[in-house]
C-alpha cells in the first residue's frame, strides 16, 4: 500500500478550513474513487487529472486509487481541489517527494494540457498557510495575491511540469512579489460637479464622519452623479482595510490580478437585485453586494423600488458591520461595514415640489 498527503482548503465565509488530501494506491480492480462529501466539480477532477497526466506521459498505474478528503463531514466544493489531488498522486508515483509536499497548501484548477488556472480564495488560503506555518502552491496569476499572506514560501507554477521540475531541482520557481494596483479603478472626481454646493457640502460631512445619506430630488438633479463621486473624497484604505477588502473580493473571484485592492469599493446594485445577491448566499454561500462594499460605499438608487425584504436585511449589517448567512449545514459570516448612500424621487412622477414642472397629483402618494 502506498500513501501520500497534501493539504488544501474549504471555504466557509472569510475563514477557510484546512483540508487534508490523502491518496492511496492499493491492490485490487483498477478504480479512481474520491470520498469525503465531494460535489460534482470535485468528482469530475478524476477525468481532468487522468487526461492531464496522460498528456504529459505519466499514466496512472492500474491500481485501486482512493482519494480521501478529510474531515469527511465537511462539504467540498470547487475546482481548486484539482491541484492538491494531482500533486498527491504524483507523490505516490514517486515523481515528487512526499515529505516536502506535506509542507504546502495547494489549490488550483487543472486543464487537460497541464495548465493551472486561477481560482478564487487564494489570499485567505495564504493567510491560513501562514497560520499553520506552511507554504502555498497556487496558479501563477494568483502569485502576487498570495504574496500578501505574510512571510511564507510561495510556489506559483504556470503548469504541472513547472512544479514537477521545481521539486526535482531542475528549475527553481521565483518567489512572487506583493504588488499594489496603482491605477485607480474609480476615476470620477467631485470637482467635476458644477454648482450643487449644498449637496457637495453634505457629502463632505458624510465622508468625514462616515454617515449614511439619503438624497431626495427629481430626476436629473444629480443624485447618482454625486454618489458615484463620494469614494473619491473618502480617506485612502489603510493596509489592514485593503487586506480585508481583498479577502472578500478574492472569495468572490474578483481580486485584481496585480495584487491588493487599493481603492475603496463602490457597489451600486440595481433595485431588481434579489435578496441573496444583496446580502450573499446562493448554493455556495458567496458574499453579496453589501460585503463587496465592505470599507467602501453601497449606493441604492431608487430606494423605494427595492423589495421590503432587501431593505429589512440591511438592519443587521448597518448595526454590527457583519452579515451572517444561515444554512442548514453551515453558517457563513462576512464583513459588511459600508457607508450606505440612498437616492429616491419625492413621488412616483418625481416632480413633487419642483418649481419648474408640475407634479401629477395622482402620483403623489407612493
Amino acid at each position: 500500500m502506498k500513501l501520500a498527503t497534501c493539504y488544501t482548503v474549504a471555504f466557509f465565509g472569510v475563514q477557510p478550513k484546512l483540508i487534508e488530501v490523502q491518496v492511496q494506491f492499493a491492490p485490487g480492480l483498477p478504480a479512481f474513487t474520491i470520498v469525503g462529501l465531494a460535489d460534482k466539480a470535485v468528482a469530475e477532477s478524476r477525468e481532468r487529472i487522468r487526461a492531464c497526466l496522460h498528456g504529459l506521459g505519466m499514466d496512472i498505474p492500474a491500481v485501486r486509487l482512493t482519494v480521501n478528503l478529510t474531515p469527511a463531514d465537511l462539504q467540498k466544493e470547487g475546482a481548486h481541489y484539482d491541484l492538491p489531488i494531482a500533486l498527491a498522486i504524483l507523490a505516490v508515483m514517486n515523481i515528487i517527494p512526499k515529505d516536502e509536499l506535506k509542507n504546502y497548501i495547494a489549490l488550483g484548477e487543472i486543464t487537460l494540457d497541464g495548465r493551472i488556472l486561477s481560482v478564487p480564495g487564494v489570499l485567505p488560503s495564504a493567510l491560513l498557510s501562514a497560520e499553520h506555518e506552511k507554504g502555498i502552491i497556487c496558479p501563477k496569476d494568483c502569485g502576487p495575491e498570495a504574496a500578501w499572506g505574510g512571510d511564507i514560501r510561495i510556489l506559483a507554477p504556470r503548469d504541472i511540469l513547472e512544479i514537477i521540475q521545481h521539486f526535482k531541482n531542475e528549475t527553481i520557481l521565483a518567489q512572487p512579489e506583493p504588488k499594489l494596483d496603482e491605477v485607480s479603478s474609480h476615476t470620477l472626481d467631485m470637482k467635476d460637479v458644477k454648482s450643487q454646493r449644498f449637496a457637495k457640502r453634505g457629502l463632505e460631512i458624510a465622508a468625514a464622519g462616515g454617515h449614511n445619506v439619503l438624497m431626495i430630488g427629481p430626476p436629473g438633479a444629480g443624485k447618482s452623479m454625486l454618489a458615484a463621486r463620494l469614494p473619491g473624497i473618502l480617506p485612502k484604505l489603510s493596509p489592514k482595510e485593503a487586506l480585508d477588502v481583498t479577502v472578500v473580493h478574492s472569495l468572490a473571484g474578483m481580486a485584481p490580478k496585480d495584487g491588493l485592492v487599493k481603492t475603496r469599493p463602490f457597489r451600486d446594485p440595481h433595485h431588481s437585485a434579489s435578496l441573496p445577491a444583496l446580502v450573499g448566499g446562493g448554493q455556495k454561500g458567496k458574499p453579496g453586494e453589501i460585503s463587496l462594499a465592505h470599507n467602501g460605499v453601497l449606493f441604492l438608487d431608487e430606494l423605494p423600488e427595492f423589495s421590503r425584504g432587501c431593505l429589512e436585511s440591511l438592519r443587521q449589517p448597518l448595526e454590527t458591520g457583519t452579515i451572517t448567512i444561515a444554512r442548514v449545514q453551515h453558517h457563513y459570516t462576512y464583513p459588511a461595514r459600508f457607508q450606505c448612500i440612498a437616492a429616491m424621487n419625492p413621488c412616483r412622477c418625481g416632480y413633487f415640489g419642483d418649481e419648474d414642472r408640475q407634479c401629477n397629483k395622482a402620483s403623489k402618494m407612493r
